[in-house]
């Protein structure tokens, strides 16, 4: 395995109200040294919610994506809050979005977005035996919960509205747990 380069200094060159950017300077084994740029995160990361309202059925939504223009059919997901735990953020955030909560709670694992230039990381969790319970969400407009059946993944991703890689990814591996042939992590 390489030895990881060594991180000489860090520095703050823009920032918004959702991106950060740093400058990383490194020096590899090998003595050669570059500066990187990479997108820092904010808080403590975010989670994507596998809504099981049955053994067999996901609950996603479509909701407006400006990154794209245009709606997109997906999983519900946020943005943890302070000293939130993934689970908490998932109850939080399928209630916001979904309109349920759920009595069981699984980390399947954690994700990254973009190992190469971003520090983000996206908390997996599978939600059973969901119950019906509502919070006021910030979404400009109500949102479409859509089930699904996990038997038909093949068909969701043919679809255009379909394109965000933590939905596809985390539905293939909600899936693959479900069914045993996976343990998660």
């Amino acid at each position: 395995m390489a030895t990881l380069p060594i991180i000489h200094a860090t520095r703050d060159i823009d920032a918004s109200r959702f991106l950060h950017v740093e400058q990383v300077d490194l020096e590899f084994s090998n003595g050669e040294r570059r500066t990187y740029e990479r997108l820092k995160e904010y808080g403590t990361g975010a989670v994507i919610i596998v809504p099981m309202i049955d053994a067999k059925t996901v609950l996603l939504i479509r909701e407006y994506s400006v990154g794209v223009h245009r709606y997109e059919l997906g999983l519900p997901k946020g943005k943890l809050d302070a000293d939130e735990t993934a689970e908490r953020g998932a109850s939080r955030e399928m209630r916001e979005e979904v309109g349920y909560d759920a009595r069981t709670f699984t980390r399947l694992r954690t994700l990254c977005l973009s190992p190469a230039y971003m520090t983000h990381k996206t908390h997996v969790v599978l939600a059973q035996e969901l119950y019906p319970a509502r919070l006021p969400g910030d979404e400009p407009e109500k949102l479409e919960v859509v089930p699904w059946k996990l038997s038909l993944l093949h068909e969701l991703i043919e679809r255009e509205e379909v394109s965000e890689g933590r939905s596809i990814a985390t539905l293939f591996m909600a899936r693959e747990y479900l069914a045993g042939r996976w343990k998660g992590a």
